[in-house]
């Protein structure tokens, strides 16, 4: 039996899958012949979770992947078939490519091209040029179109002046040449690996054989997540098997930015035998849901049906000249929430973008308030984080092959995150004693007049001896060490101990985790047969991070909210993580970032499209259009997450002293017109 179960968020389609997985066992199916397919590994977790708890035999041995996890896997072991018909150089064993990896591949390319001035129409950094780079690459392989596609789709669309023409040849260039490379160096990224998965592994007999028989049951979560690959493998995959179970969230496909396609993923029910439609939310009072409802009203432009509840009893919200008024008012109703007795993991903390400043001025109150918090931007680079920059450094200080040695200002930092009670004061005043012109290394804190040590503190000299010691002791073992060796033992054996002031900061050890596993996969995929001097490895990684590129996924900073903490995120990170809330606040209502599309200068997630026709005018009705319905999910997906109220954060001038005029700011005047409409009537 095959079921398509689609329904709102919060109508119970996971607590049935759930329940399927635990029938499943119970009528002593093989648990290896089950896949659980999931769009985000993060998505999964709920499924591992519960297949750690069950008292049968082998549920570890369930599989809960992504597709490209998939595809990876049949890589692995069908490449001897594969590698010369794909046309890579060597049948030595294929290396998987990080996003990290990958923008550190394809940034010579890109770099290639700047120089000759053919991205010269477009003002856009450096780190975004390969971002985008990629990411066309990527659309191209889970569209299946040809790069030639690709870049045909995206001048046929633009409309503007003719230099963005240029720009998109250039880009070709760009991608034919990186594909190229990767085929010489047996280099998968995420591109490659699916058009080999896609294009070459299940067009061979063994590959489809393999599959059919290893996989007999399929639960795939989130159908509408993900891209147009995914629905042809599973349009293959379905008629084949013994039972399956389709997850579709109506209303949802949040990622189309990375591809989702939500309306092919709704066509697959016409290949199941029984559609369920689950429509009662399990989520919201009723005061959510008349504001779901009104909500849809009000993106439709019509009149809404007797409402269960007042919709305005869903929200509060107070108006602020200024935009420091409102963040102070946010934080002021967290703590009253808090000391009213709620979980601080019953509360998220939501804006449009969570740019450094907002997120310190949140997070930096509630922490001197007691009030634990974790936040999680899947943009932020590693670079970002104190605790990874003043890793860098110390990989810049302890390598003596470095041509240019970290600015004092950096070392200050780095001894300010690094030394318990260290102040940024006497932190520059340490760093100007211990590392002044013409020092190489951090001098001693014991030549140091007496005067001078007591202002710094003799607890703050003791510890920084030990750190200058164990970085001393390291340098000769630089040419010896791969990078991720060191970060891992300057974590362990010394910043994590007693004494030091990372001890006991998470969100430190979760930054340096991740830096940690970054130069690994930096390691594993640059000198997979190692080097003999692993110093010029430590500068060309950590001159990678500086530059900024874009983090690869790294599963346990998503799961930082699962601790009884207050979540800060942007929007959609926070719908990805299906977690519903009690209390939601939505700062910088007035923003107009809410229903705008960041610009993307060398592509169009809705252009290059599978539905979108080849030569039609992207214009100024198109995006608005576009905007419009990405707001309409965006705030219905907010609503449905949210079991009891929404307070909304207004500012009249914002961040950076514009008036806030945005369209969610519109959508709420209109539900607060109309309940005074409906009371006056």
């Amino acid at each position: 039996m095959k079921k398509f179960i689609q329904g709102p968020y919060g109508t119970g389609k996971t607590t049935l899958a759930l329940q399927y997985l635990q029938d499943y066992f119970a009528d002593g199916n093989l648990a290896h012949q089950l896949l659980i397919l999931v769009p985000q590994r993060t998505l999964g977790r709920v499924y591992q979770q519960v297949l750690s708890q069950l008292q049968y035999p082998n549920t570890a041995s369930v599989e809960v992947i992504t597709f490209s996890g998939l595809a990876q896997r049949a890589i692995e072991r069908f490449w001897p078939l594969l590698h010369e018909q794909v046309g890579f150089a060597t049948g030595k064993p294929p290396i998987f490519l990080t996003i990290e990896t990958a923008q550190y591949h394809i940034a010579q390319f890109v770099d290639d091209v700047v120089v000759t001035g053919r991205f010269d129409s477009v003002s856009v950094a450096r780190a975004r040029l390969i971002a985008q780079s990629l990411d066309n690459l990527a659309k191209a392989a889970i569209n299946r179109f040809s790069l030639e596609e690709v870049a045909e789709r995206l001048s046929s669309a633009w409309g503007g002046h003719s230099s963005r023409l240029e720009v998109y040849d250039a880009w070709l260039s760009v991608a034919e040449r990186f594909r190229q490379y990767c085929l010489q160096h047996n280099l998968l990224d995420f591109s490659l690996q699916i058009e080999v998965f896609t294009q070459y592994a299940m067009a061979h007999p063994l590959v489809q054989e393999t599959l059919r028989q290893r996989y007999r049951h399929l639960i795939a979560e989130n159908l509408e997540e993900n891209s147009p690959v995914v629905f042809d493998f599973l349009q293959w995959m379905l008629p084949e098997l013994d039972s399956a179970l389709l997850l579709f969230d109506q209303g949802a496909g949040f990622r189309l930015f990375l591809g989702a396609e939500p309306n092919l993923a709704y066509q697959l029910q016409e290949a199941c035998d029984e559609v369920i439609t689950l429509s009662e939310s399990y989520v919201q009072s009723p005061p959510l849901r008349a504001l779901e409802q009104a909500v849809i009203a009000a993106f439709d432009g019509v009149t809404p049906e007797e409402l269960i509840a007042n919709p305005t009893d869903a929200f509060v919200y107070e108006l602020h000249a200024f935009y420091p008024q409102m963040l102070e008012w946010a934080v002021d109703e967290i703590l009253r929430l808090v000391q009213s007795g709620v979980a601080p993991s019953e509360i998220v903390v939501i804006a449009p973008f969570l740019n450094d400043a907002l997120r310190f001025a949140v997070m930096s109150r509630l922490e001197d308030a007691g009030v634990p918090i974790a936040s999680h931007r899947p943009s932020r680079a590693i670079r970002e984080e104190p605790s990874a920059r003043a890793m860098l450094t110390l990989m810049q200080l302890v390598n003596p092959y470095e041509a240019v040695l970290p600015p004092p200002e950096d070392v200050a930092n780095a001894l300010t995150v690094l030394l318990p009670d260290l102040d940024p004061v006497r932190a520059s005043l340490l760093t100007e004693l211990v590392y002044g012109i013409g020092r190489k290394e951090l001098g001693s804190f014991d030549d140091i007049q007496p005067i001078m040590q007591a202002r710094i503190t003799y607890t703050v000299g003791e510890r920084y001896e030990l750190l200058r010691q164990w970085l001393l002791e390291q340098r000769e073992y630089v040419s010896q060490t791969p990078p991720d060796h060191f970060l891992r033992r300057l974590f362990g054996d010394m910043v994590a101990q007693p004494g030091f002031a990372l001890q006991t900061d998470f969100d430190a050890a979760t930054a340096i985790s991740q830096m940690v596993e970054s130069a690994f996969e930096f390691r594993r995929s640059l000198y997979p047969e190692g080097t003999t001097d692993w110093a010029v490895v430590w500068q060309e990684y950590r001159e990678l991070v500086t530059e900024g590129l874009l983090a690869a996924t790294y599963v346990p900073s998503w799961q930082k909210e699962l601790a009884n903490t207050v979540f800060i995120a942007p929007a959609y990170t926070y719908l990805m993580r299906n977690r519903p809330a009690t209390y939601q606040f939505w700062l910088d209502v007035g923003s107009p970032a809410w229903g705008e599309r960041l610009e993307q200068p060398l592509t169009n997630p809705y252009v290059v499209r599978r539905e979108y026709p080849i030569g039609e005018l992207w214009t100024d009705e198109h995006e608005m259009a576009s905007n419009y319905a990405a707001l309409r999910k965006l705030v219905l997906g907010l609503i449905r997450r949210c079991r009891q109220r929404i307070y909304l954060g207004v500012a009249d001038l914002g961040e950076q002293g514009f008036e806030q005029r945005g369209p969610l700011l519109y959508l709420f005047q209109q539900i607060l017109n109309l309940n005074t409409e409906v009371k006056e009537s």
